[in-house]
This record gives structure tokens, C-alpha cells and sequence, in this order.
């Protein structure tokens, strides 16, 4: 009987374990199925919502957040690269314990020490008020190291993808920045914002018309012409006659796409497309251009009263004494307010306006960046005094952008073309509109290349390159009239002058006379001598070497040169 109870128990332990294990089984079974069953709505809700959407997929993983910039040659302009960021967290340590291991003072002067530029007391007062936020955006690697060496929890260095400008500040006006909020601002990186961000157009690069390479070197010989002559600013361009490309744009002072502070956002104002000067006397070959175009200078030859013109109760007069007359080639060498108001009287406002709005000179200047200032435009009817003083710079304000194109179609066969910071490929840039036959053109050639050898503009000859150019001094508008203390000087030019390729502005914004500039404060004495460092400089980057065997010919006009004629 002892056996068979034992052999009972025994059959009743297995069963009673093999029901428990049937049970676990079926409970493991139940939790995978529920587990598959939260999957599958999971799936399910993804596939009939928008997130699926949003997942990020292979190929745009691979792209960089934002497109990049790049000059005409492929050097990088503007680029997104992960960096690190400074945060400060209060609550690394909990929600009652102190974020800091040091006293706030102790902390902020360590890192004072890595970011010099850092507000120390106001980095105080945020630690010591358990403020979360951002400490600074952009941290070099060196940096984080040294940062990771304070030892402290709450300084935290999260990864974020930044933009990076490889060149620092630049071409800093063309190319804008990107602000906080991934937008661009200001320059191309305004313009260019969709195609920048948008995944089926940010994995190619952007070429635009800048040369670096000339880009650099406008801005030094403008930083060192406003060292130079005190100056309160400087613009200038290098633009292709033939295609409106512009291969280099600056204003200065600059700023640090790489650094936005308030000194940067006042330094934004673009002088160069967003200013509006009177630029004085580079308007007169645009003048006699005009007159010549018309027929109303027939005869180089012929010899006009320079004496003061009276219109009225005003009188046009000259700075100095030029003699009782000159010609037309003397005028601009000289650079004669008299004689140019004659000639654009004899011409009449109805042609000479014409000419300038054929030139776009009454209308905001035609480039892609959303800085672009509206000229200060005489009207529809223009007074005989109004015309005249037009004919030398004043009564009309516009930017040395403007300037610059006008004096592509000076040059290039009399085509007007629209300026652009796009590259062109061939065949891409745009037909134009005629201005001036290509007969007056030709001759404009001839006589800005005098002005560079006999007149105004010598400093600006550079040995074998062929220069041609014309100087503007004028007084700023000020209340009450002109001021006297204070000018725009600038020199508009173009080279080679027997097959132009390049047109040049340089302006100085009110440089003050200096040992320098021979205590001279005018164009010839600062503004021309830009021109003629810079040329040397580029010509042999952009395609023209120096060639002391060519030149455009004048030997036609030199006769009617007395500086010429008693060589």
C-alpha cells in the first residue's frame, strides 16, 4: 500500500508540473502576442499618419542640413559642419542640488579665460540665478577640451549641426549669415534659402560669380586706402563687362558671418548696392558719351567756354582755373564742371535722362541680394539747371553698383547688361540693351585711357595693364546744403582699355587729406591709387598679364592733348 501511495504522489507532482509549465507557457505566449499586437498598431498608426513621412530616409541622412556655398573656382564660401555648443544646465545635478561644484564668480572667470569676449559678470549673474541656456553656439574642439577641464556637470557640450564660413568675414556683405532660427539673412544666404534647404537641391554645391582670390585682394587695398586716409568706410567692385558676372564686392568695415553680435548688425549696411552717393565727376564720360552718341560732339576738336555759368542765381564754377576754354578730351582730363554742364545743356534733359535711364540709373540696381537702394531720381521733368548739373554728378544719387555697369556699357561695345552674383556658364549671359553705338564706345575707350596717362587719374596707371578710369570728388549732402568737410572719393575703371575685360570701382566714404595722399582729400590722391595697386594684383588671376607692346591707340587725339602734343 506504501508503494502504491508513493507512486501517487509521485504522478500527482508531475502532473501539477506539468500544468504549471503549461502555464508559463501560455502566458510567455500571451505576452509575446501582445507585445506583436503593440507593434503592429504601432505600425499601423505611422503608416496612417504623417510621421511615416517625416521619418528621415538613407539618402537625405547622407546630405548635409544645409547647402553649400562655393566661388566660381569651387573654393568653399559657406558650409554646415557639426560643432559643439556651450549650455549651461542648472539641473545636471538634480532638482535641489547646487549645478555648480564652484562659485559662480569662480566658474565665469574660467571661462573667461577660454572666450575672451565673454561678459564675465553677466555669466556670473546667470549662473548664480540657475538661468538654462545657451553660453555660446560655436565652441572649437580646443575650446570644449579646455571647457571638459573645468569639471563642471552643468556646463554641457551638446553636438549641433552649425554654419560655418571657411573664409571668415569674407565677402561677408554677399553672403549674409544664417540666423538662429536656420534662416538666411541679408545676402545670398537670404536668397538662396530654399534651394539651400531644400533635400533635392542642397547635396550640389552653389557656385557664385566671387574669385576669392579677387575678392581678397579688393578688400585689403580697401582697408589699407581707408587706413591710409582716415576714412570712415570704403566699397568697391570688380565686374565683367561682358557678362554683369561680379567677381568681387565689398563694403567696408566688414562683418563676421561667423560671429553675429551688435557690432555685426551694424556693420551690415551694404555700401556698395544699399548706399546712394553723388558720385561727382565719373558722371562726365557718361556726359559726353551721351553727347557724342546724339552727335552733339561731332569735332573732339572744338573748343567750349570755360568760364562759370551762371543759371539763374546759382553759378557752376570749376575748383580751380582751367583756362577760358577746353575740348571735349581736355574736359574730362582736367575734369571740368563747366565745359560738362555746357555739353549737357547743348544735349537737352530729354536725351540726357534718356541715357541715364538706359543706364538703370532710376531704378534699384539689378543684382539677386535683397539690399538694394533706390536712387535718389530728378523726376520726369528736369529743369536746365537740374540737366546741367547732372551732366557732372550732382542732383542725382545712385549706388557704385550702378556706376559700375554704366561703365561696362562705357566700354564693352555699348551694351547694358544686369550685374549678378551668379556663375554664368557660356552662352548664359544675358543679351543686354544697346545704349551707346559701338563707334562712341570705341571712343570713350580712347579718352578714359587718356585721363589715366595725362589726366586726373595717373595714380592709377599701372605699368602694362592699360588702365583707363575717371576720378569723382563730391561733397556729401548735409543740412543746409554741402559739406564741405566731407567727400566721396572715387575712381571708376576699366583695363585692359584696347580690349576691355574688367570694369573697377573704388570709393572712399570722407577720408581726410594725410601725409599719404599728399594732404589731397579727392579721388586722384586716394581713391585712383586703390585701383592702381589692386590691377597688378588680379590681373594675372583673372586672365590678363601685363604687356608693355599694346595699348589701345590714341595717336588720333593726341594732337588735341597740349600735355600729349609737348612730348
Amino acid at each position: 500500500m506504501a508503494v502504491a501511495s508513493g507512486r501517487v504522489q509521485l504522478v500527482t507532482v508531475r502532473q501539477r508540473t506539468l500544468t504549471m509549465a503549461r502555464w508559463r507557457v501560455l502566458w510567455i505566449t500571451m505576452a509575446f502576442a501582445f507585445i506583436a499586437l503593440l507593434a503592429i498598431v504601432r505600425i499601423l498608426y505611422l503608416g496612417a499618419s504623417d510621421q511615416g513621412l517625416r521619418a528621415t530616409s538613407f539618402a537625405d541622412a547622407l546630405l548635409p542640413p544645409r547647402g553649400e556655398i562655393v566661388d566660381r573656382n569651387g573654393v568653399p564660401l559657406a558650409r554646415a559642419f557639426p560643432a559643439y555648443a556651450l549650455w549651461f544646465n542648472p539641473k545636471a545635478l538634480g532638482e535641489d542640488g547646487d549645478p555648480l561644484v564652484r562659485s559662480p564668480e569662480e566658474v565665469a572667470n574660467k571661462l573667461k579665460a577660454i572666450f575672451p569676449d565673454l561678459d564675465e559678470k553677466k555669466l556670473a549673474a546667470q549662473f548664480a540665478a540657475g538661468k538654462q541656456g545657451y553660453i555660446r553656439r560655436r565652441v572649437l574642439p580646443e575650446e570644449a577640451n579646455r571647457v571638459q577641464e573645468i569639471g563642471e556637470l552643468a556646463l554641457e557640450m551638446p553636438m549641433e549641426n552649425d554654419r560655418h564660413y571657411p573664409q571668415g568675414s569674407m565677402a561677408a556683405h554677399v553672403l549674409g549669415y544664417v540666423a538662429a532660427d536656420g534662416k538666411g539673412r541679408v545676402g545670398m544666404e537670404q536668397v538662396l534659402d530654399d534651394k539651400l534647404s531644400n533635400p533635392a537641391t542642397r547635396g550640389t554645391p552653389v557656385p557664385l560669380s566671387i574669385d576669392v582670390r579677387v575678392q581678397g585682394a579688393l578688400e585689403d587695398e580697401l582697408a589699407r586706402g581707408m587706413k591710409l586716409n582716415q576714412a570712415q568706410g570704403a566699397a568697391g567692385i570688380v565686374l565683367d563687362v561682358d557678362t554683369g558676372e561680379i567677381l568681387a564686392l565689398a563694403s567696408l568695415p566688414e562683418f563676421d558671418p561667423n560671429k553675429i553680435d551688435a557690432r555685426g548688425q551694424s556693420l551690415m549696411f551694404n555700401r556698395v548696392t544699399n548706399q546712394v552717393y553723388e558720385l561727382g565727376s565719373t558722371f562726365k564720360p557718361i556726359t559726353v558719351a551721351a553727347a557724342l552718341d546724339a552727335g552733339v560732339i561731332r569735332d573732339l576738336g572744338k573748343r567750349y567756354d570755360a568760364s562759370p555759368v551762371k543759371v539763374g542765381r546759382f553759378t557752376i564754377s570749376d575748383s580751380h582755373n582751367l583756362g577760358s576754354s577746353l575740348n571735349p578730351i581736355e574736359t574730362l582730363i582736367h575734369s571740368s564742371n563747366t565745359v560738362s554742364a555746357r555739353i549737357a545743356d547743348q544735349l537737352g534733359p530729354e536725351r540726357m535722362r534718356r541715357t541715364m535711364m538706359d543706364l538703370g540709373m532710376n531704378e534699384r540696381p539689378y543684382i539677386e541680394i535683397p539690399a538694394r537702394g533706390f536712387p535718389l531720381w530728378p523726376g520726369k521733368k528736369w529743369p536746365r539747371l537740374t540737366n546741367m548739373t547732372v551732366g557732372f554728378g550732382h542732383s542725382i544719387a545712385v549706388t557704385p553698383l550702378h556706376l559700375a555697369s554704366a561703365y561696362a556699357a562705357l566700354v564693352n561695345g555699348g551694351i547694358w547688361r544686369p550685374a549678378t552674383l551668379h556663375k554664368l556658364g557660356p552662352g548664359e549671359a544675358p543679351k543686354g540693351r544697346r545704349v551707346f553705338k559701338q563707334s562712341t564706345s570705341s571712343r570713350m575707350r580712347q579718352l578714359l585711357r587718356t585721363i589715366a596717362v595725362y589726366g586726373t587719374g595717373r595714380n592709377a596707371n599701372a605699368p602694362g595693364y592699360r588702365v583707363g578710369g575717371k576720378t569723382g570728388s563730391a561733397e556729401k549732402p548735409g543740412a543746409g546744403g554741402y559739406k564741405k568737410s566731407a567727400i566721396v572719393s572715387t575712381f571708376a575703371a576699366a583695363f585692359p582699355m584696347d580690349k576691355p575685360r574688367y570694369v573697377i570701382i573704388a570709393m572712399l566714404d570722407e577720408p581726410k587729406g594725410t601725409v599719404a595722399s599728399s594732404f589731397q582729400r579727392t579721388a586722384a590722391w586716394n581713391a585712383a591709387p586703390i585701383v592702381g595697386r589692386l590691377v597688378p594684383r588680379i590681373g594675372p588671376l583673372i586672365g590678363v598679364r601685363p604687356d608693355d607692346t599694346r595699348d589701345v591707340d590714341i595717336s588720333d587725339i593726341k594732337p588735341l592733348i597740349p600735355e600729349a602734343a609737348s612730348e
